[in-house]
């Protein structure tokens, strides 16, 4: 989180000062990838080069001063540092926002989300994947971000619209499968999971557009407002995209609504989770 505010205060002190990101990057002797890096968030920064980089855009002093402060911040470790190795970037700066969220929702096209799969259908998807050598430690990084719904103090709210093809693909086999809905039914018992399922019978839907995302809100601030900008997340098979522009929120926003609406109730939902698990326990 530290490194993608000072990124978004450095981003916004450079357009104030009307640098253009290339006339930057050659006055600093960066390339034009580590200024979306820096900007991005998705790396540490020094407080010398901090300092360098507001002395150009002619940041104030206490403006300077504080992103400086901001800076050594960036390098202090978080809980999954000891993953680093497994996770790319782009996962790593998701995984940062998802830690401090007050608030997830989103639509699955393919597969249960990360935060709601069991342990066996979470290793029978990382299986298939690209690092199959690498399994065991992508498995316990996926269960450790699970706390973040049962912690006891501001657990994450979740909202989510499963398309009704994610209940009927069978991952692991029959009983991974049967486990995982089982264990959707459970999850959707807390007071703060709320699960919809798309249906078939619903045709052409906002999600057949959007494809999967997720939205992240975060907690408010003593004047109300958010403590960061709400961001879209939407992954690709080869890096993924943080959206957090209003007019982009805004249209996310009103998909999912949607969404939630053109599902199934969140009691037709479960109780039809509950029966495809008992169609294939027969």
């Amino acid at each position: 989180m530290p490194r993608r505010q000072l990124g978004r205060y450095l981003r916004d002190l450079r357009n104030r000062a009307r640098f253009p990101v290339k006339l930057a990057a050659t006055k600093f002797e960066w390339s034009e990838t580590k200024m979306w890096r820096i900007e991005s968030g998705l790396t540490s920064m020094r407080s010398h080069e901090v300092e360098m980089m507001c002395r150009a855009y002619g940041a104030p002093a206490d403006t300077t001063a504080a992103l400086m402060a901001l800076a050594k911040e960036t390098r202090a470790n978080s809980w999954w540092v000891s993953y680093s190795d497994i996770i790319p970037d782009y996962l790593d700066l998701y995984i940062g926002l998802e830690d401090v969220a007050a608030e997830l929702e989103g639509y699955w096209t393919e597969l249960v989300p990360g935060l709601l799969q069991t342990e066996r259908y979470a290793r029978a998807v990382i299986e298939a994947g690209p690092a199959p050598e690498r399994v065991e430690p992508r498995v316990q990084l996926r269960m450790a971000r699970q706390v973040l719904i049962s912690r006891i103090l501001s657990p994450l709210w979740v909202k989510i619209v499963l398309n009704e093809a994610v209940l009927h693909r069978l991952i692991g086999g029959t009983e991974v499968m049967i486990e995982q809905l089982r264990h959707l039914v459970v999850m959707s018992q807390r007071n703060n999971v709320a699960i919809r399922v798309m249906p078939f019978s619903a045709g052409f839907h906002p999600g057949a557009a959007t494809g999967p995302f997720a939205k992240l809100d975060f907690p408010t601030v003593a004047n109300g407002a958010p403590s960061e900008p709400s961001t879209v997340y939407v992954e690709g098979f080869t890096g993924s995209l943080f959206l957090e522009k209003p007019n982009e929120i805004e249209r996310y926003s009103k998909a999912f609504a949607d969404l939630w609406e053109a599902s199934m109730s969140e009691v037709e939902s479960v109780n039809y989770i509950a029966k495809l698990a008992r169609e294939m326990q027969q």
